[in-house]
């Protein structure tokens, strides 16, 4: 079965573009658009595509509540956030209410292909580096971002230190060998966390770790 696609974007252009790019490859079907968010939250629950290609600055109802809104309904849709700059804060809001992450919309054809097919199969396509530099400067600049750090109450000592290294941009790998354990052990406690917390992905789990306080702005 083809991964269904809804394009959301209050461009015409920019949803004719994307058609034309998502359609010349035979695994991914667009089957429909919306041009705010109020069209993308209806569309979605008549629709219920695998992934929702959201543009964040939109009228109506712009593209974070959208997601929101459609994270929450629980239609197992994933939505991929589309932003024309990498800093952000929309971005980031969209984040937070559950997207599985953004790309800028200059990305190339083939990233944005392989993006949506990530995230059709339950991933994270943002790289938490990126998200690491969109944090530092959000959370350095607006303190009353951070949360209360008792959140993190429920890990234990070695799964603190498995969030700090997650927040840190690094990859299972690089994790494994900086806490001397093996790549199994690794990915079993980066579960536990993400579980633990109500995490989907990595890269939620970044901005927790930012806006909690266990990782530090330039850190």
């Amino acid at each position: 079965m083809p991964i269904t696609v809804l394009v959301v974007d209050d461009q015409e252009l920019m949803r004719m573009g994307l058609k034309m790019v998502l359609g010349a490859h035979p695994d991914i079907e667009v089957i429909g658009e919306a041009a705010n968010g109020a069209g993308a939250v209806s569309r979605a629950a008549e629709l219920r595509p695998d992934v929702v290609l959201m543009d964040v600055r939109m009228p109506v109802v712009d593209g974070v509540t959208a997601t929101a809104r459609i994270v929450e309904a629980g239609h197992g849709c994933r939505v991929l956030v589309m932003t024309t700059f990498d800093l952000d804060e929309h971005a980031l809001g969209a984040l937070r209410a559950g997207a599985s992450g953004f790309l800028l919309k200059d990305t190339p054809p083939e990233d944005l292909i392989s993006a949506i097919r990530s995230v059709a199969a339950g991933d994270a396509v943002v790289s938490p580096k990126v998200t690491k530099r969109l944090l530092d400067r959000l959370i350095a600049e607006d303190p009353a971002r951070m949360r209360d750090p008792g959140v993190l109450d429920v890990l234990t000592a070695r799964e603190r230190e498995v969030l700090e290294q997650i927040a840190a941009g690094r990859s299972n790998a690089e994790i494994a060998e900086q806490l001397y354990l093996s790549e199994a052990t690794v990915k079993t406690h980066v579960g536990r966390v993400l579980t633990k917390l109500g995490l989907r992905d990595r890269v939620q789990a970044v901005v927790l770790a930012y806006e909690t306080g266990l990782v530090r702005p330039g850190g």
